[in-house]
């Protein structure tokens, strides 16, 4: 690990000023200092905002919940309003790392994972998210766990967090400070970015803003609902694929939906097309298998991630059969 400098803010003016184009937020850290070690991520400073008094979950004019950005994923996870009113993101939460890391990782944190691909890990291998320009070793490469939607030919990597799966399901608004302190509102499926040729951003945060807070709507799956996560052990394991399903019926059809897929793309990947069609059908078995069909006719795999596909069907009507099934 290289030298840094460490600064302990006190308040949000004092971490919006120390904020420097070489310095990190940090938080529970659980992402950050593991790259930090690995050499990958070389911050000059590390500014702590643990002190921040983003750390409730309050109601919000939506009728919803609003998330402090500082807040442990337990905490947000097993909160009884949480549970409740959006048991979807919840469920999702809860199957990410160990009780450990989600004790420690906060939910700001959590959108800002970067990706888990081996190339961006090994500073010896190419790879244009850590390295511009050096290459993409991962095209041509070892590509089982890479992405089949949205890639381009400088990175196939793909997304990490489950949390963030749930959130562009069930549609959530992320607030950040802009350095001269304004806030700015951005919408979830517009925070991440595709990899395009600008892999080394993840997200569209512009320098030095903080996040501050999740904005939830009015909720709307709390009845049936689901996340499917494929991995290859049940923990310290990131997504294969996973769904993210969320239901609302009346009168026997399907009244909204919200469909989301990780491990499948550079962001969590909505699935528009499949919730399009299965607007005012039946759940049906036939219905969710055509929805799966939609969602994935435009996945692009790579020689070792072919199984994708299949596995991508199979889980996506697994998914919303579960969350069909489920009522609470």
């Amino acid at each position: 690990m290289r030298p840094f400098t460490f600064t302990s803010a006190n308040n949000k003016d004092q971490a919006l000023q120390a904020s420097t184009a070489t310095s990190y937020y940090l938080a529970g850290g659980t992402n950050l200092v593991d790259l930090m070690k690995e050499d990958v991520e070389r911050p000059d400073q590390l500014i702590d905002v643990n002190k921040l008094d983003y750390k409730e979950i309050t109601s919000n004019e939506n009728g919803g919940l609003t998330l402090g950005a500082m807040l442990s994923n337990s905490e947000t996870a097993n909160n009884k309003e949480v549970r409740m009113k959006y048991p979807l993101l919840s469920m999702a939460m809860l199957s990410a790392a160990t009780a450990q890391i989600r004790n420690m990782a906060s939910n700001g944190g959590n959108l800002l994972q970067r990706t888990r691909c081996p190339y961006f890990f090994e500073t010896s291998m190419p790879c244009n998210k850590r390295e511009p320009g050096s290459g993409c070793g991962a095209l041509k490469g070892m590509n089982a766990q890479h992405a089949i939607f949205g890639y381009s030919d400088h990175c196939i990597a793909t997304h990490p967090s489950d949390m963030c799966v749930a959130l562009a399901a069930i549609g959530a608004i992320v607030e950040v400070q802009k350095p001269n302190g304004a806030s700015r509102m951005i919408e979830f499926t517009d925070f991440h970015s595709l990899p395009g040729d600008q892999p080394e951003k993840d997200n569209t945060l512009m320098q030095g803003e903080l996040i501050t807070a999740i904005h939830l709507g009015k909720p709307e799956f709390s009845d049936h609902y689901y996340y499917l996560k494929i991995r290859e052990r049940s923990s310290y394991a990131f997504a294969l694929i996973s769904v993210a399903a969320g239901l609302q019926l009346k009168d026997g059809v399907i009244k909204k939906i919200g469909l989301a897929m990780g491990g499948v793309a550079h962001k969590p990947w909505k699935l528009t097309k499949a919730e399009d069609f299965l607007i005012g059908k039946k759940p049906t078995e036939e219905n969710f298998e055509e929805a799966a069909e939609l969602a994935m006719k435009d996945a692009k795999p790579f020689e070792g991630n072919k199984y994708k596909i299949q596995m991508g069907k199979n889980a996506i009507v697994r998914a919303l059969t579960q969350a069909f099934e489920r009522e609470v």
